[in-house]
């Protein structure tokens, strides 16, 4: 784990930016598509985890983004080149644009100052959405990155961010896969190799420093 010293030069507030990925009702919320991935991210404390960052960051003067992954009723323009796509669009809770499962799910608070990015296709939140040019207009230089899943969207999230020239820190305990024993060995053998790992605590520390910010106009 990184020195709280050398952490926090990264998480300077005005240049630090963090993204939640798809911690959104229909996917970890009590009546989610993906009941398993659901149970994880709540009982494992991934999601709590998630929400005690969000709300240092509101008081910490840190920009928040929430990345969302919906599609239309009529399904134009969703992805079906994979597996996952086709399996998807057979659950049956459908992550609909305007319905209660694209919600940002609860314990997580949404304040009038974050950003929430929607796509319609593909498996990455920064990919092809609008997330990469807010983050440059943002000023950002660290990204945080937490939510699910370990298995595609999050190392998705973490690898774009890092070729696009942003240095990523990733709290272990604030993200989550399947099965449970996934997400550590995803960290160790391949985040941890192009991402700063740390815990949600040591976060913390940094972001709730004494002076740790102002809020971006």
């Amino acid at each position: 784990m990184p020195s709280y010293e050398a952490l926090s030069e990264l998480l300077e507030p005005r240049t630090t930016v963090l993204l939640t990925v798809e911690c959104q009702e229909g996917v970890v919320g009590e009546d989610s598509a993906l009941p398993e991935l659901a149970e994880e991210a709540r009982t494992g404390g991934a999601l709590a985890n998630v929400a005690r960052l969000v709300a240092a960051a509101h008081d910490g003067g840190v920009q928040v983004v929430h990345a969302v992954a919906e599609r239309r009723p009529d399904g134009r323009g969703a992805s079906r080149n994979a597996r996952l796509f086709r399996a998807a669009a057979r659950l049956p809770v459908q992550q609909l644009a305007g319905t209660p499962a694209v919600k940002v799910a609860a314990p997580i608070e949404v304040a009038e100052e974050d950003l929430v990015v929607r796509r319609l296709h593909g498996l990455s939140p920064v990919q092809g959405t609008d997330v990469d040019p807010l983050l440059r207009n943002l000023g950002c230089r660290t990204l945080i990155v937490t939510g699910v899943s370990a298995n595609v969207a999050v190392p998705n999230a973490v690898f774009d961010a890092v070729n696009r020239g942003y240095t990523v820190v990733v709290p272990a305990d604030a993200i989550a896969g399947v099965p449970s024993d996934y997400t550590p060995a995803m960290i160790r053998h391949t985040l941890a190799l192009v991402a700063t790992v740390a815990t949600t605590d040591e976060v913390l520390a940094c972001l709730e420093r004494p002076g740790g910010g102002v809020r971006r106009a």
